[in-house]
């Protein structure tokens, strides 16, 4: 029986070395952007491998409903624009993954587009606007506008973080190349 516990923790060793390793790299991974920038990385890939699919796949035809610049569209438009959806956040997904330099100024345009969208969307759909009213009105569009006008100015002055990306990129492939 000893000899099998040995054996046992014989074997663990480098499996724990394995999840070292593994740690390293995640910790490396989350050190290439600031902790916002990591919040919008997984808020993309929630949305490309969570609820895009599910949005996607399962949701029947009356529930059916996109918002491009804060107007609502419902029925086929709305399921032929989802996958236009679904490519903008695969695409920050991996820009943010892999800190592309064309993630500037594209994803702060988003965010701006977001914040049009959030505004426009609370002003058409507040209350008496419309006879489902959804938005919140007039101070529902100035506060949702406000926040998320917090990260478009982020992504908008993080210029840097992407072109830094693109530098360090270069220095290892020259490193590689050696």
């Amino acid at each position: 029986m000893a000899f099998f516990c040995l054996a046992f923790v014989v074997r663990l060793k480098p499996r724990f070395s394995l999840v070292e390793r593994m740690k390293k790299q995640l910790v490396d991974e989350w050190n290439k952007r600031p902790w916002w920038m990591n919040l919008l990385w997984f808020f993309c890939l929630y949305m490309t491998f969570i609820y895009m699919p599910f949005d996607m796949f399962t949701k029947p035809y009356e529930r059916w409903e996109e918002i491009w610049f804060g107007f609502i569209l419902t029925g086929w438009p709305a399921k032929l624009t989802e996958p236009l959806h679904w490519l903008i956040y695969a695409a920050g997904a991996f820009g943010f993954w892999k800190m592309r330099s064309w993630m500037w100024p594209w994803a702060a345009v988003y965010s701006f587009q977001v914040v049009i969208a959030m505004v426009v969307f609370n002003l058409f759909e507040g209350p008496g606007m419309s006879d489902h009213a959804k938005g919140g009105g007039l101070i529902g569009a100035v506060i949702s506008g406000a926040i998320f006008m917090i990260p478009t100015v982020a992504l908008f002055r993080a210029r840097g973080l992407f072109t830094q990306a693109v530098e360090v990129s270069k220095e290892q492939a020259a490193t590689k190349e050696n």
